[in-house]
C-alpha cells in the first residue's frame, strides 16, 4: 500500500530567483524587494513571494495572520473555529459570519452545477476513508452505507447569514474551497498595498499577481499523474490568473492492485469513477478554480469540457486516463 500527495508544480519560483543580468536587476529594483515565506495552514504548505517596498515585512506578516484567521473560521477540526461550532450546534438554525456564508453559498452553487457530485457535506465519508493515514484501507460496506445517510447538501439551506439544517447528523466541510478563498483575499490585500508582482501558492492553488519583474508571464507546470520521471504534463503561462489543479493522484492508496483516490462520489460512497485523472483550471479567481476543478473531476471529461466552454475567461487542461492531455480555450 502506498500513498502520495502531489501538487501543481510552480516552475516560476526558481526562474525568478535564478534570474540575473543588469536588465533583470533593474526590473527587480523597480518592482521592489523580494519577500518570501513558507508556512503551514489548512493542512498544507503555503508559499508566498512578492515584491514590495520597505513595508514588505509588514505585508507578509499580515498575510500570515489572514491565513490564521481563515483557519479559525473554516477549520473542521479546530475546536475554537466557527465551522466546528456549526458542526457541533445545539440548534439546527445557525447565524454565520459573512465569510462563512460566502463559502457555503459557493458550495451550494456547485452542488447544483455538478448534479450533487460536489458536496460540502461529504465529511462523514472522507473521515471513513481517511486518505491522510498511511494505513488507509477500503471501509466496510455497512460503514459506507451508514455514512451515506449523513451526506447530502440538499439537507442544508442558506438565507442571508441564516443557515438551516434539516438533519442533526449533517456536517459541513469546506476544505475544497478554503485555499482558493484565502488566495483571492491575500491577492486583493497585496494589490491594494501596491504590490504589482508576486506568486501565491496555497497547496497547489497558484495565483499570480501581475507578471514577473522582467515583464514576462509566470510559467506554471501542470503535474503529470503517476509519473515521477517526467512529472510535468504541460506548462502554462499566466498574467494575473490562477491555476488550480485537482486529480486522483493527489491523495490515494492502492489495495489489491486497485487505486482508491480521495474524490468521493456522494451517491455511492466510493471514489468517483470516470475518464479523468486530473484537471487544471485557469481563470481569474482561485476560489472559482477550486470549485471548478473538483466539479470537473466529478463530471468526467465530456460534461466538464462542456461546462468550461460555457464560461467566459475560463480555460482548462484535462488529463484523461493514460495521461492523454486535452485543452479548452
Amino acid at each position: 500500500m502506498s500513498m502520495k500527495k502531489l501538487k501543481t508544480i510552480v516552475l516560476s519560483c526558481s526562474l525568478l530567483l535564478l534570474s540575473s543580468g543588469c536588465g533583470m536587476k533593474t526590473d527587480q529594483q523597480a518592482a521592489g524587494t523580494l519577500y518570501e515565506k513558507n508556512f503551514v495552514y489548512f493542512d498544507t504548505v503555503i508559499s508566498l513571494q512578492f515584491y514590495a517596498d520597505e513595508n514588505g515585512s509588514d505585508l507578509m506578516n499580515h498575510c500570515v495572520d489572514m491565513c490564521g484567521e481563515y483557519e479559525q473560521t473554516f477549520s473542521r477540526t479546530l475546536e475554537s473555529s466557527e465551522l466546528y461550532a456549526i458542526n457541533h450546534r445545539t440548534s439546527n438554525t445557525v447565524t454565520v459570519s459573512d465569510d462563512m456564508a460566502e463559502l457555503i453559498s459557493v458550495g451550494l452553487k456547485y452542488y447544483h452545477i455538478s448534479d450533487g457530485k460536489f458536496d460540502i457535506t461529504v465529511a462523514p465519508l472522507s473521515d471513513l476513508w481517511d486518505f491522510k493515514s498511511e494505513d488507509a484501507t477500503v471501509p466496510a460496506q455497512e460503514d459506507i452505507e451508514a455514512a451515506l445517510e449523513k451526506v447530502g447538501a440538499d439537507q442544508i439551506s442558506l438565507s442571508g447569514n441564516t443557515l438551516t439544517f434539516s438533519s442533526d447528523d449533517v456536517m459541513i466541510d469546506l476544505g475544497a474551497l478554503v485555499k482558493g478563498f484565502a488566495a483571492d483575499h491575500i491577492k486583493s490585500y497585496l494589490t491594494e498595498h501596491d504590490v504589482t508582482s508576486g506568486l501565491l501558492n496555497l497547496g497547489g492553488n497558484v495565483l499570480a499577481i501581475g507578471n514577473r519583474p522582467d515583464g514576462a508571464q509566470w510559467s506554471i507546470g501542470i503535474q503529470k499523474p503517476f509519473d515521477d520521471k517526467e512529472p510535468v504534463a504541460d506548462v502554462v503561462k499566466v498574467t494575473d490568473k490562477t491555476v488550480v489543479s485537482s486529480g486522483i493522484y493527489e491523495r490515494y492508496f492502492k489495495q489489491d492492485g486497485v487505486i482508491y483516490h480521495h474524490i468521493l462520489d456522494p451517491d455511492t460512497g466510493y471514489p468517483i469513477q470516470n475518464d479523468l485523472w486530473g484537471v487544471s483550471i485557469i481563470c481569474d479567481s482561485s476560489l472559482t478554480g477550486d470549485a471548478l476543478s473538483t466539479t470537473c473531476m466529478t463530471l468526467g471529461y465530456e460534461k466538464a469540457a462542456k461546462l468550461i466552454n460555457s464560461l467566459s475567461d475560463t480555460e482548462a487542461e484535462f488529463i484523461l486516463t493514460g495521461c492523454e492531455l486535452k485543452k479548452t480555450f
